[in-house]
């Protein structure tokens, strides 16, 4: 029976279930096309994986692929995802990495780069790779002439001292992070990036470990610190070991979240607002008057008044990495970040990094006496309701009945999906005045793109103002 790639092809990567649709002949065949498509025969490719049981074969079943078209596959083996962008930029070579990030265990997937850590997305080459790779399903894999060679590489040390050019922790006040890897990557990036695991001097950081062991099967939480229910065990150790910060990453360590000495979540937003602000001035300082920032729509509004008042353009994005990894380069954006706790830096050949944002914390909140709660709560002084799906089988009557509700009441626009902005809002502080009542209110909506699902994301200047937005947008879209 033919597979259907288009099933298991996403937007941006490739993610699907082990054995009944991402099988070895299908890896061996997206390899070819995507050698074929990026015409990178006789040229080096990077290969990556992270920690799951099938993540080792389906590299070796790449590489064959690869080099039966040409490629010269250089596999780094165990890596975070940004490592593997840390190589296909620092060796100018395109890169696939073996991944299903915080999906189950059952799940496995692809996260392809061109060259320079370029993302690649449907449109921008993702769908000619599905398409050649299902012509050599049906024909088989013919090989070239000269076919490649394969070599191994370890690259961690290299991306550990790299990363620790870009942010000096040396000098920072003596903290104490515990950080939960959830038995992904950040177990083997951490100790090398923060510790002394790569032969690095050692920083004043007091790691306490939590689910550093590299296992696929994710015993002890899903990697997925987007979910609540996944920082439990990280937000009651910071409390018990009287920590001043927790780290969470996901499974493939590219996305990381925080929590204060609290044990409080600290908005992705706030997060990057605070990283934004470091970027703005260490670009001001080296001379450059008024850099680019870019911020997904769904981030709090205070992430372009930061940028903004600290004399930056804010340039507003769709969600997805692929998309905002382009116009990083477009735009020649010192830093971007989206709600999601993916953050993405000039520095990095555009490309996202958990580890530096988590390392950008750290230098700011280390740089200060105040608490991390104390901090966080200059960033945050909205209220955003998360995202909040629903699953619609009409999505565009229920968008259309959106803006019939809303009509009259506040401003529309489509980027991604539809927003509406309504309410007055004073912007002339990040903090409301005592006293102050900020009645603005925005939503968003967007179709899921591979199922029927409406998510919607709302933010409000009081809880008041957001809980009541909420509450009529979920009515209006769940209406039957």
């Amino acid at each position: 029976m033919a597979v259907d790639l288009t099933r298991f092809v996403k937007t941006y990567d490739v993610r699907g279930l082990v054995g009944t649709e991402l099988t070895d002949d299908v890896v061996e065949a997206l390899a070819a096309g995507f050698v074929d498509e990026l015409g990178a025969a006789g040229n080096t490719v990077v290969v990556g994986h992270d920690m799951r049981e099938s993540s080792p074969g389906f590299a070796a079943a790449f590489t064959r692929g690869a080099t039966k078209r040409g490629a010269n596959v250089t596999n780094v083996g165990l890596c975070s995802t940004d490592e593997s962008y840390f190589a296909s930029g620092s060796w100018s070579a395109p890169a696939a990495m073996f991944t299903a990030s915080h999906n189950p265990a059952s799940y496995n997937g692809i996260k392809f780069s061109r060259a320079g850590a370029q993302g690649i997305s449907l449109d921008t080459g993702l769908a000619a790779i599905r398409d050649r790779a299902t012509d050599y399903l049906e024909s088989g894999i013919s090989a070239v002439d000269n076919p490649g060679r394969a070599t191994t590489a370890d690259v961690l040390i290299e991306y550990a001292t790299y990363l620790r050019t870009l942010v000096d922790l040396s000098e920072i006040r003596p903290l104490r992070v515990v950080v939960d890897a959830g038995n992904g990557m950040g177990g083997l990036t951490v100790p090398a990036v923060l510790g002394t695991a790569a032969g690095l001097p050692e920083l004043p950081l007091e790691i306490i470990p939590l689910y550093f062991e590299l296992d696929g099967t994710f015993p002890n939480h899903e990697a997925n610190p987007l979910e609540p229910a996944n920082l439990v065990d990280l937000q009651r150790a910071v409390v018990e070991h009287n920590a001043d910060i927790g780290l969470a990453f996901d499974g493939d360590a590219d996305r990381c979240f925080v929590v204060d000495e609290n044990g409080d979540p600290v908005s992705p937003s706030a997060v990057a607002a605070i990283v934004a602000l470091r970027e703005i001035g260490r670009v001001r300082r080296l001379g450059e008057e008024k850099p680019t920032v870019l911020h997904n729509l769904i981030t709090s509004l205070v992430v372009p008044e930061v940028i903004r008042g600290a004399g930056a353009e804010a340039v507003r994005t769709n969600v997805g990495h692929s998309l905002i990894k382009d116009v990083m380069r477009e735009t020649g954006a010192v830093f971007g970040g989206e709600h999601s706790a993916h953050y993405y830096f000039r520095e990095f050949w555009g490309a996202d990094n958990g580890m530096l944002a988590a390392m950008h914390v750290l230098a700011e909140f280390g740089s200060h006496d105040d608490p991390l709660s104390t901090i966080s709560a200059r960033y945050s002084p909205y209220v955003q309701s998360g995202e909040i799906n629903s699953t619609v089988i009409d999505v565009a009557g229920a968008v259309e009945r959106l803006r019939s509700a809303f009509s009259g009441r506040g401003s529309f626009d489509t980027l991604d999906g539809l927003t509406v902005s309504g309410g007055v809002q004073s912007a002339d502080s990040l903090t409301p005045l005592p006293g102050e009542t900020r009645e603005f209110w925005w939503f968003n909506v967007r179709p899921s793109n591979t199922e029927p699902l409406l998510r919607l994301n709302v933010e409000g200047g009081s809880r008041a103002v957001m809980e009541s937005i909420r509450d009529e947008a979920l009515a209006i879209i769940r209406q039957s």
